[in-house]
């Protein structure tokens, strides 16, 4: 099937630049909260297809710039949201694709990231207090970014993440949850960042991960769940930090991520037959780049973001995609 399927580029650019037309629809007011991630997502699903200049980058930035919260030092989700380490690394990711990182206040920022931080070493995700290792990954990803890590404990942030090692190499949102390929990913990834990939498990990680391709090609996040594109991003991307992307059958991936595409209207699925969103775009996409499909410009697993820029940052671990093929 990966044969005969091929990445409609042109027609998810045209939906991509599609999504900020919509504000007339119910369905853009309900998804306010996500507004910066998805404008995150668009751009770098854009970028990986060699389409960056796809949207209007000085409107860009100034909707980012419309969402600083100046309150609390970070970014919202949204004008007049209050700022969330989510939509704060969002934002810092933009303006860094952008090129626009003189528009950060990058010292007030950092502060409110590391306010964020917890005695046991876990990020809270605003002053509400939540915590998850997706916002201890978040603060560790915008504070490397930023070149101001070492102003975090980092002993205590890998200290968190062993707490949420499970008997199955794994790791969940908290200490005590269950194993998870998108916590994984995080815990992963941050610890990747932090040089401290000792701490993993990784010959009975990687079994697990391999373990969530099902028969149709797809991934799942957990056992028993139904295959989802997102997680070609999730798993993979653990994989290749991992150095291990050959533990699962690359070609059956990469036909179901195709196969999600909305062959009319654009944008790709989490499964074949479903609505196409921005978010499953995003991470189809990253998985493809991942899988070394033509065309496609290389993605940093680590950060989620186009490797040149973090190359350019001095910022590149030691991960590895699968070469990337020519048509």
């Amino acid at each position: 099937m990966a044969q005969n399927l091929k990445l409609l580029v042109p027609l998810h650019v045209s939906y991509i630049q599609s999504l900020g037309k919509s504000q007339d629809e119910l369905a853009y007011h309900l998804t306010a909260h996500l507004r910066m991630n998805a404008v995150y997502w668009g751009l770098t699903a854009l970028y990986i297809m060699g389409h960056q200049d796809a949207l209007d980058r000085d409107a860009m930035i100034e909707f980012v710039m419309s969402c600083w919260d100046d309150e609390a030092g970070g970014f919202g989700a949204h004008p007049d949201h209050d700022a969330h380490i989510l939509s704060t690394l969002s934002a810092i990711q933009i303006l860094i694709m952008q090129d626009a990182l003189d528009r950060l206040d990058v010292d007030r920022v950092v502060t409110f990231i590391l306010s964020l931080q917890q005695p046991s070493g876990v990020f809270a995700g605003d002053s509400f207090g939540e915590v998850d290792t997706r916002f201890l990954y978040c603060a560790v990803n915008a504070l490397s970014l930023l070149g101001r890590l070492s102003e975090m404990n980092i002993e205590r942030a890998v200290s968190y993440i062993c707490e949420c090692k499970n008997y199955d190499g794994g790791f969940g949102a908290t200490a005590g949850a269950e194993s998870h390929a998108a916590q994984v990913f995080v815990c992963v990834a941050a610890l990747a960042i932090l040089n401290r990939l000792d701490v993993v498990d990784q010959q009975t990680l990687c079994w697990w991960l391999s373990e969530r391709q099902l028969p149709n090609g797809g991934l799942n996040g957990r056992p028993e769940k139904l295959e989802d594109v997102c997680y070609s991003f999730w798993v993979l991307s653990s994989l290749s930090i991992l150095n291990k992307m050959t533990w699962i059958d690359s070609e059956k991936l990469t036909s179901f991520i195709l196969s999600a595409q909305d062959s009319e209207s654009g944008g790709i699925a989490d499964r074949p037959g479903d609505m196409a969103d921005v978010f499953h775009t995003q991470f189809g996409v990253a998985g493809l780049s991942l899988l070394g499909y033509p065309g496609l410009v290389d993605l940093d697993p680590v950060y989620c973001m186009p490797a040149g820029i973090i190359e350019a940052r001095g910022l590149r671990k030691g991960w590895k995609s699968l070469p990337r093929r020519s048509f």
